[in-house]
């Protein structure tokens, strides 16, 4: 099987193993471009890919992530957990 056949295969494996608490699948990123007062840039970062998923704690979200495909096949080394805040005043 291609690389890509199998990565994307144990990607949705790892989409079905938690499909209960995934919200939106997600999908990969392209580049990056940052727009501040100096205005817009060519910028790079590590992110690849994002997924929305629910937990009872930011700690459940991240544990959901141990062992996943990201860490044997893919081209990256972490997943980073962000929680969702609440808008203030909202």
């Amino acid at each position: 099987m291609p690389d890509d056949e199998r990565r994307l295969a144990a990607w949705k494996a790892c989409v079905e193993k938690h499909q209960e608490a995934v919200v939106y699948e997600g999908g990969p990123l392209g580049k990056t471009k940052r727009t501040s007062r100096n205005g817009v840039a060519d910028i790079a970062n590590e992110l690849a890919v994002f997924m929305v998923v629910r937990a009872a704690s930011h700690e459940a979200a991240a544990k959901m992530f141990e062992g996943h495909p990201h860490f044997t096949i893919f081209p990256g080394e972490a997943v980073e957990v962000m929680p969702l805040l609440p808008v203030p005043g909202a």
